[in-house]
């Protein structure tokens, strides 16, 4: 796994953990009221989710090869 995909991977499970905890009163942002929360809360669920759902993840062995074939062939500018 790249290190672009475990940082998407790690800010979306974050994000995801954030969410379940807000959704049940476990947590808030200090500083603002419970509205605030719910917004920021799910502003940055909604971005994590379209990042890492949405960019082109190696993640299983079939991906991998193909990142393989791509390099060889200079099909693409992942390091």
């Amino acid at each position: 796994m790249d290190r672009g995909t475990l940082i998407r991977t790690l800010v979306l499970a974050i994000a995801l953990v954030n969410q379940v905890l807000v959704s049940f009163g476990l947590y808030e942002i200090p500083g603002t009221n419970e509205d605030w929360t719910n917004y920021l809360t799910n502003a940055f669920t909604v971005i994590a989710a379209a990042i890492a759902w949405f960019k082109n993840n190696y993640v299983t062995a079939k991906g991998k090869m193909q990142k393989v074939v791509l390099k060889a062939n200079n099909l693409t500018n992942a390091k």
